[in-house]
Protein backbone atom coordinates (compact mmCIF):
# COMPACT_ATOMS: atom_id res chain seq x y z
CA UNK A 1 0.00 0.00 0.00
CA UNK A 2 1.63 3.72 -0.62
CA UNK A 3 1.98 6.17 1.91
CA UNK A 4 1.23 8.84 2.47
CA UNK A 5 2.92 12.27 0.78
CA UNK A 6 3.83 13.88 4.04
CA UNK A 7 4.05 12.09 7.81
CA UNK A 8 5.09 15.54 9.33
CA UNK A 9 1.94 16.68 10.46
CA UNK A 10 0.87 20.40 9.41
CA UNK A 11 -2.43 21.99 9.82
CA UNK A 12 -3.31 25.33 8.17
CA UNK A 13 -5.89 27.46 9.37
CA UNK A 14 -7.07 30.69 7.53
CA UNK A 15 -10.42 33.19 7.84
CA UNK A 16 -10.99 35.10 4.55
CA UNK A 17 -14.42 36.89 3.68
CA UNK A 18 -14.26 34.55 0.72
CA UNK A 19 -14.44 30.71 1.30
CA UNK A 20 -12.30 30.47 -2.46
CA UNK A 21 -9.66 33.14 -1.44
CA UNK A 22 -9.32 31.51 2.33
CA UNK A 23 -8.96 28.12 0.38
CA UNK A 24 -5.82 29.40 -1.64
CA UNK A 25 -4.25 31.46 1.34
CA UNK A 26 -4.54 28.74 3.42
CA UNK A 27 -3.05 25.98 0.83
CA UNK A 28 -0.24 28.13 0.42
CA UNK A 29 0.71 27.41 4.07
CA UNK A 30 1.36 24.03 2.70
CA UNK A 31 4.10 22.47 1.07
CA UNK A 32 1.92 21.61 -2.15
CA UNK A 33 4.82 20.96 -4.23
CA UNK A 34 6.09 17.89 -2.20
CA UNK A 35 1.98 17.09 -1.75
CA UNK A 36 1.51 16.85 -5.68
CA UNK A 37 4.38 16.04 -8.31
CA UNK A 38 4.27 16.21 -11.88
CA UNK A 39 2.25 13.71 -13.61
CA UNK A 40 0.82 12.54 -10.82
CA UNK A 41 -3.27 11.03 -10.94
CA UNK A 42 -4.64 13.25 -8.15
CA UNK A 43 -8.30 12.32 -6.84
CA UNK A 44 -10.31 14.75 -5.08
CA UNK A 45 -13.54 13.25 -3.00
CA UNK A 46 -15.68 15.85 -1.98
CA UNK A 47 -18.54 15.95 0.08
CA UNK A 48 -21.78 15.21 -1.87
CA UNK A 49 -23.89 13.30 0.50
CA UNK A 50 -27.44 14.74 -0.32
CA UNK A 51 -28.92 17.20 -2.81
CA UNK A 52 -29.30 20.31 -0.94
CA UNK A 53 -27.29 23.65 -1.33
CA UNK A 54 -23.71 24.58 0.06
CA UNK A 55 -25.71 27.06 2.58
CA UNK A 56 -27.23 24.22 4.43
CA UNK A 57 -24.07 23.16 5.47
CA UNK A 58 -24.52 19.72 4.29
CA UNK A 59 -22.25 19.96 0.83
CA UNK A 60 -19.20 21.72 -0.40
CA UNK A 61 -19.29 24.88 -2.33
CA UNK A 62 -18.94 24.66 -6.03
CA UNK A 63 -16.60 27.67 -6.22
CA UNK A 64 -14.19 26.26 -3.56
CA UNK A 65 -14.06 23.16 -5.83
CA UNK A 66 -13.46 25.03 -8.94
CA UNK A 67 -10.75 26.94 -6.89
CA UNK A 68 -9.35 23.72 -5.53
CA UNK A 69 -8.41 22.26 -8.78
CA UNK A 70 -6.85 25.57 -10.91
CA UNK A 71 -4.71 25.42 -7.69
CA UNK A 72 -3.93 21.49 -8.53
CA UNK A 73 -3.49 22.63 -12.27
CA UNK A 74 -0.80 24.68 -10.93
CA UNK A 75 1.53 21.64 -10.19
CA UNK A 76 0.88 19.91 -13.83
CA UNK A 77 -0.74 16.65 -12.38
CA UNK A 78 -1.61 13.59 -15.05
CA UNK A 79 -5.30 14.34 -14.68
CA UNK A 80 -7.38 15.28 -11.97
CA UNK A 81 -10.49 13.19 -10.94
CA UNK A 82 -13.57 14.52 -8.69
CA UNK A 83 -14.33 11.01 -7.28
CA UNK A 84 -17.21 10.20 -4.87
CA UNK A 85 -20.10 8.53 -3.70
CA UNK A 86 -23.00 10.20 -2.36
CA UNK A 87 -24.74 8.27 0.10
CA UNK A 88 -28.12 10.05 0.84
CA UNK A 89 -28.97 10.95 -3.26
CA UNK A 90 -27.63 9.25 -6.80
CA UNK A 91 -24.04 11.08 -7.05
CA UNK A 92 -25.30 12.46 -10.51
CA UNK A 93 -28.67 13.94 -8.90
CA UNK A 94 -26.22 15.44 -6.46
CA UNK A 95 -23.55 17.07 -8.73
CA UNK A 96 -26.31 18.36 -11.08
CA UNK A 97 -28.52 19.93 -8.61
CA UNK A 98 -25.43 21.95 -6.64
CA UNK A 99 -24.02 22.42 -10.14
CA UNK A 100 -20.70 20.49 -9.81
CA UNK A 101 -21.39 19.11 -13.01
CA UNK A 102 -20.76 23.04 -14.67
CA UNK A 103 -17.25 22.96 -12.68
CA UNK A 104 -16.45 19.55 -13.86
CA UNK A 105 -16.55 20.36 -17.61
CA UNK A 106 -15.21 24.11 -17.54
CA UNK A 107 -12.42 22.64 -15.81
CA UNK A 108 -11.89 19.78 -18.41
CA UNK A 109 -11.74 17.62 -15.18
CA UNK A 110 -12.21 13.85 -14.89
CA UNK A 111 -15.46 12.36 -13.19
CA UNK A 112 -15.88 8.93 -11.38
CA UNK A 113 -18.84 7.84 -9.45
CA UNK A 114 -17.53 5.74 -6.93
CA UNK A 115 -20.64 3.87 -6.15
CA UNK A 116 -20.36 2.14 -9.47
CA UNK A 117 -17.18 -0.51 -10.82
CA UNK A 118 -15.46 -1.60 -12.53
CA UNK A 119 -13.97 -2.64 -8.83
CA UNK A 120 -11.01 -4.23 -7.15
CA UNK A 121 -12.12 -5.58 -3.58
CA UNK A 122 -10.03 -4.98 -0.12
CA UNK A 123 -9.56 -6.83 2.75
CA UNK A 124 -10.00 -4.83 5.90
CA UNK A 125 -9.20 -5.52 9.54
CA UNK A 126 -12.99 -5.86 10.77
CA UNK A 127 -15.29 -8.42 11.56
CA UNK A 128 -18.43 -6.77 9.37
CA UNK A 129 -17.97 -6.40 6.74
CA UNK A 130 -14.12 -7.76 6.55
CA UNK A 131 -13.79 -6.47 3.21
CA UNK A 132 -15.14 -4.63 0.45
CA UNK A 133 -15.27 -3.78 -3.44
CA UNK A 134 -14.55 -0.60 -4.31
CA UNK A 135 -14.04 1.40 -7.42
CA UNK A 136 -10.55 0.34 -9.20
CA UNK A 137 -9.14 4.60 -9.57
CA UNK A 138 -8.30 2.91 -5.80
CA UNK A 139 -5.51 1.21 -7.52
CA UNK A 140 -4.77 3.76 -10.19
CA UNK A 141 -4.45 7.16 -7.83
CA UNK A 142 -1.05 8.86 -7.04
CA UNK A 143 -2.80 11.33 -4.61
CA UNK A 144 -6.10 11.44 -2.84
CA UNK A 145 -7.76 14.70 -1.26
CA UNK A 146 -10.29 14.68 1.00
CA UNK A 147 -12.82 17.99 0.48
CA UNK A 148 -15.57 18.33 2.90
CA UNK A 149 -17.47 20.71 5.50
CA UNK A 150 -17.14 19.92 9.05
CA UNK A 151 -20.58 18.89 10.87
CA UNK A 152 -21.67 17.10 14.43
CA UNK A 153 -23.05 13.66 13.12
CA UNK A 154 -25.37 11.37 14.67
CA UNK A 155 -23.10 8.04 14.83
CA UNK A 156 -19.71 8.94 14.22
CA UNK A 157 -19.65 12.39 16.74
CA UNK A 158 -18.21 14.30 13.57
CA UNK A 159 -17.69 14.49 10.29
CA UNK A 160 -14.69 15.74 8.79
CA UNK A 161 -11.94 14.55 6.46
CA UNK A 162 -11.64 11.32 7.55
CA UNK A 163 -15.17 9.95 7.05
CA UNK A 164 -15.76 11.92 3.60
CA UNK A 165 -13.00 9.37 2.63
CA UNK A 166 -14.29 6.29 4.42
CA UNK A 167 -18.00 6.70 3.68
CA UNK A 168 -17.82 8.40 0.16
CA UNK A 169 -15.92 5.06 -1.26
CA UNK A 170 -17.72 2.10 -0.54
CA UNK A 171 -20.42 1.93 -3.36
CA UNK A 172 -23.78 1.98 -2.84
CA UNK A 173 -24.44 -0.40 -5.81
CA UNK A 174 -23.13 -2.98 -3.19
CA UNK A 175 -23.66 -1.35 0.01
CA UNK A 176 -27.16 0.14 -0.77
CA UNK A 177 -28.54 3.79 -0.02
CA UNK A 178 -27.88 4.80 2.53
CA UNK A 179 -24.91 2.17 2.65
CA UNK A 180 -26.33 0.16 5.48
CA UNK A 181 -27.12 -2.78 4.02
CA UNK A 182 -23.79 -5.08 4.75
CA UNK A 183 -23.27 -3.42 8.09
CA UNK A 184 -20.84 -0.36 7.95
CA UNK A 185 -23.13 1.35 10.68
CA UNK A 186 -22.97 -1.86 13.07
CA UNK A 187 -20.13 -0.90 14.15
CA UNK A 188 -19.35 2.38 12.16
CA UNK A 189 -16.24 3.86 14.37
CA UNK A 190 -14.15 0.61 13.68
CA UNK A 191 -14.98 0.81 10.21
CA UNK A 192 -14.09 3.78 9.46
CA UNK A 193 -10.69 3.51 11.35
CA UNK A 194 -10.22 -0.21 8.82
CA UNK A 195 -10.62 2.31 5.72
CA UNK A 196 -8.18 4.76 6.67
CA UNK A 197 -5.40 1.98 7.24
CA UNK A 198 -6.49 1.26 3.93
CA UNK A 199 -6.84 4.62 2.34
CA UNK A 200 -4.06 7.30 3.14
CA UNK A 201 -5.19 11.01 2.61
CA UNK A 202 -2.50 12.43 1.50
CA UNK A 203 -4.30 16.33 1.65
CA UNK A 204 -7.47 16.94 3.98
CA UNK A 205 -9.62 20.19 3.46
CA UNK A 206 -12.62 21.00 5.79
CA UNK A 207 -14.49 24.00 5.77
CA UNK A 208 -16.35 25.22 8.48
CA UNK A 209 -17.45 28.34 6.13
CA UNK A 210 -21.02 26.42 5.91
CA UNK A 211 -20.70 23.87 9.04
CA UNK A 212 -22.99 21.74 10.78
CA UNK A 213 -24.13 21.30 14.54
CA UNK A 214 -27.31 19.24 15.83
CA UNK A 215 -28.44 16.19 13.92
CA UNK A 216 -25.90 15.66 10.63
CA UNK A 217 -25.02 14.69 8.17
CA UNK A 218 -27.59 16.71 6.66
CA UNK A 219 -30.60 17.79 8.58
CA UNK A 220 -28.90 20.05 11.28
CA UNK A 221 -28.51 23.56 11.89
CA UNK A 222 -25.85 25.63 9.41
CA UNK A 223 -22.96 27.83 11.28
CA UNK A 224 -22.01 30.89 8.87
CA UNK A 225 -18.25 31.23 9.45
CA UNK A 226 -17.38 32.76 6.48
CA UNK A 227 -14.09 31.51 4.66
CA UNK A 228 -12.84 29.71 7.51
CA UNK A 229 -10.97 26.36 6.34
CA UNK A 230 -8.72 24.09 8.17
CA UNK A 231 -6.30 22.20 5.98
CA UNK A 232 -2.95 19.71 6.41
CA UNK A 233 -0.88 16.80 5.22
CA UNK A 234 -2.17 14.70 8.44
CA UNK A 235 -6.20 13.89 8.45
CA UNK A 236 -5.67 13.11 12.29
CA UNK A 237 -4.55 15.95 12.90
CA UNK A 238 -6.80 17.99 10.90
CA UNK A 239 -10.24 16.23 11.68
CA UNK A 240 -8.72 16.73 15.34
CA UNK A 241 -8.68 20.30 14.52
CA UNK A 242 -12.24 20.29 13.34
CA UNK A 243 -13.53 18.39 16.71
CA UNK A 244 -11.91 21.16 18.72
CA UNK A 245 -14.32 23.89 16.85
CA UNK A 246 -17.04 21.24 17.74
CA UNK A 247 -16.03 21.04 21.59
CA UNK A 248 -14.38 17.64 20.99
CA UNK A 249 -11.11 16.34 22.45
CA UNK A 250 -9.90 12.95 20.78
CA UNK A 251 -11.13 10.92 23.04
CA UNK A 252 -14.75 12.20 22.38
CA UNK A 253 -14.48 10.69 18.21
CA UNK A 254 -13.39 7.18 18.74
CA UNK A 255 -12.15 6.80 15.41
CA UNK A 256 -9.66 9.37 15.86
CA UNK A 257 -8.11 8.41 19.23
CA UNK A 258 -7.85 4.71 17.71
CA UNK A 259 -6.38 5.89 14.60
CA UNK A 260 -4.02 8.31 16.88
CA UNK A 261 -3.26 4.84 18.74
CA UNK A 262 -2.42 2.89 15.64
CA UNK A 263 0.17 5.21 14.61
CA UNK A 264 -1.75 6.99 11.45
CA UNK A 265 -2.05 10.63 12.53
CA UNK A 266 -1.41 12.93 15.11
CA UNK A 267 -4.04 13.74 17.68
CA UNK A 268 -1.69 15.51 20.17
CA UNK A 269 -1.72 19.01 18.92
CA UNK A 270 0.87 20.21 21.05
CA UNK A 271 3.22 17.70 18.55
CA UNK A 272 1.28 19.58 15.34
CA UNK A 273 2.71 22.06 13.28
CA UNK A 274 -0.04 24.90 13.61
CA UNK A 275 -0.18 27.63 10.78
CA UNK A 276 -2.13 30.49 10.07
CA UNK A 277 -4.78 32.00 12.30
CA UNK A 278 -4.41 30.13 16.49
CA UNK A 279 -6.47 27.60 16.95
CA UNK A 280 -7.69 29.64 20.32
CA UNK A 281 -8.97 32.27 17.39
CA UNK A 282 -10.73 29.43 15.00
CA UNK A 283 -12.17 27.77 18.57
CA UNK A 284 -13.57 31.69 19.47
CA UNK A 285 -15.21 32.58 15.91
CA UNK A 286 -16.62 29.15 15.18
CA UNK A 287 -18.45 28.99 18.59
CA UNK A 288 -19.68 32.84 18.54
CA UNK A 289 -21.32 31.72 15.01
CA UNK A 290 -22.65 28.54 16.27
CA UNK A 291 -23.99 29.24 19.61
CA UNK A 292 -23.76 33.26 20.25
CA UNK A 293 -20.87 32.86 23.13
CA UNK A 294 -17.21 32.33 22.86
CA UNK A 295 -16.58 28.36 23.85
CA UNK A 296 -13.01 28.07 23.72
CA UNK A 297 -10.86 24.53 24.84
CA UNK A 298 -7.85 26.16 23.76
CA UNK A 299 -7.90 29.11 25.89
CA UNK A 300 -4.20 30.73 25.71
CA UNK A 301 -2.18 27.66 25.48
CA UNK A 302 -2.96 24.42 23.41
CA UNK A 303 -4.43 22.15 25.57
CA UNK A 304 -3.07 18.44 26.10
CA UNK A 305 -4.73 15.70 24.36
CA UNK A 306 -6.48 14.50 27.82
CA UNK A 307 -8.95 17.17 29.35
CA UNK A 308 -8.71 18.25 32.72
CA UNK A 309 -11.39 16.20 34.24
Amino acid sequence: MRQRRIKEPIVSITKNSNEANSLEENLNNLPMERIIRKGDKVVITPNWVKAKEPSSGTVVGPATLDKLIKIIKKFKPRSIVIATGSGGDPTDKVMKHVGYDKVIEENGVDFVDLNYGPYVEINLNHDYPPSTKLNKLYEEMDVLISFTQLKMHEEATISAGIKNIALGWPPAEIHGFPKKALGIHEDLHHFIVAMIEKMPIDLTIISADKAMIGTGPSDGKPVDTPGLIISGTDPVACDVVGARLLGFLPQAVHYLYELYKKGLGEADLEKVNIKGILLEEAERLFTKAAYNKETVLDNKRIKPIHGNQ
